[in-house]
């Protein structure tokens, strides 16, 4: 009991920093929402590596495509000219088409040979961008971002001491346990973000940087060998002593349904590339996992035991219902302040809310799960093709698989 008692005591500990830490991201969230930055509005190249088709693909587009911009240019890449994706961007492309409207390009980046798709086919969209452009930004293709996404973004920019700027995904909660969970156990690392821009990262669907930046600290070449963009960009900016700038407007809702196989496949994998690019990340999450699932678990199998006993639950019990009251106000506080800045209903029903509320144990125990399997394999699988993480540097493909 002392054992339980003393894991219980650093649980709510924990517990309590990290209620802070969701006060602090909602107080963030709410002063950036009133701050107001300089008119910098510079011509943008806009990348979207692409391959195969997502879930909602097309609304995707054109809200990369229709954005409340006055110059930009748009290069989606793709590793085979073949891909299914290259048609939907056609055709909605040819339905948005207007004067003054964005310049979309395609570029067939081929196959990887020595790193990880994405990042192959970044590499070969940023040969490509236009000579005027000042401004590099980043879009997944399946994320939808709001009209005004790529204003906000590179409005930070302004500010060259500013190294990037970054916005973080949501996911949205289509249907299924499956869904809701993802949504929560993805929820945690965004609520990660802050006012300390020497902790923030880049999330690779979400980046602006300057270009004359992104060549200075030759990103391009750093990416090469590696699997995970973001990850690298981040460690390059923090070498070099540029902050990274959260920008609560740039968070970007995802609507795809997920299974508990694809569930399971996303979490783990981030986990992987956490461990082979940032291991002090996945040393953290190993550990708060492990006390956490010890403690909040356990303590129920102890309840449960002694209560079937006759013997007094009511210490263990107190100390349980502590713990989650603090994770379900953490989840309620961040799930308030980012529907202030994501208008979808979804993010507003009793569902959403029932599952930020009462899913996070479950989040808390898959995050042990995708620890422990990151610590026994590098190897991922990520849009058909699977790779073995030898290093931050070093990718090897295994296989390829076409979408």
């Amino acid at each position: 009991m002392w054992a339980f008692y003393f894991l219980a005591a650093i649980a709510i500990w924990l517990g309590l920093s990290s209620l802070r830490g969701g006060l602090r991201f909602a107080r963030y969230l709410r002063a950036e929402l009133t701050q107001e930055y300089p008119e910098f509005t510079p011509f943008v190249t806009v990348f979207v590596p692409c391959r195969g088709v997502d879930e909602g693909l097309r609304e995707n587009l054109a809200a990369i495509f229709t954005q409340d911009y006055p110059a930009f240019e748009v290069i989606v890449i793709s590793d085979r000219a073949d891909d299914l994706a290259l048609t939907v961007v056609a055709e909605v492309n040819q339905s948005f088409e207007r004067p003054g409207g964005p310049l979309v390009r395609v570029v067939i980046a081929g196959e990887a040979t020595d790193s990880g798709q994405k990042v192959h086919n970044l590499r070969a969209g940023v040969d490509e961008a236009d000579p005027q452009s000042t401004v590099f930004a980043f879009v997944d293709t399946d994320a939808r971002p709001s009209s005004s996404w790529l204003q906000s973004l590179v409005a930070p920019l302004s500010d060259e001491s500013v190294g990037a700027a970054t916005g973080y995904r949501w996911f949205v909660s289509q249907r299924g346990l499956a869904s809701h969970v993802r949504s929560v156990w993805n929820a945690s690392i965004a609520s990660a973000l802050g006012s300390a821009r020497d902790k923030n990262f880049c999330w690779g669907g979400s980046t602006a940087i300057r270009r004359e930046t992104f060549a200075q600290l030759n990103v391009s070449e750093r990416w090469r060998g590696t699997v995970s963009d973001d990850f690298t960009m981040t460690r390059v900016l923090h070498e070099a002593s540029l902050p990274i700038k959260f920008v609560p407007q740039c968070l970007t809702p995802s609507f795809e349904y997920c299974s508990s196989r694809e569930l399971i496949e996303f979490t783990t994998r981030q986990l992987k590339i956490t461990r082979a690019y940032a291991a002090h990340l996945w040393k953290a999450v190993l550990t708060g996992s492990v006390i956490f699932v010890l403690v909040f678990f356990g303590g129920i199998a102890l309840v449960v035991s002694r209560a079937m006993m006759g013997l007094s639950f009511a210490t263990p019990f107190i100390l349980l219902s502590v713990i989650f009251t603090l994770g379900a106000m953490k989840s309620y506080v961040r799930l308030r302040a980012v529907g202030l800045v994501i208008a979808d209903r979804r993010l507003r029903s009793f569902a959403t809310l029932l599952a930020h509320l009462t899913l996070w144990p479950v989040a808390s125990l898959l995050f042990l799960g995708n620890a422990l399997a990151a610590a026994v394999s590098r190897r991922i699988t990520w849009r058909g093709i699977t790779y073995e993480l030898k290093s931050q540097t070093e990718t090897v493909i295994l296989s390829h698989r076409s979408n």
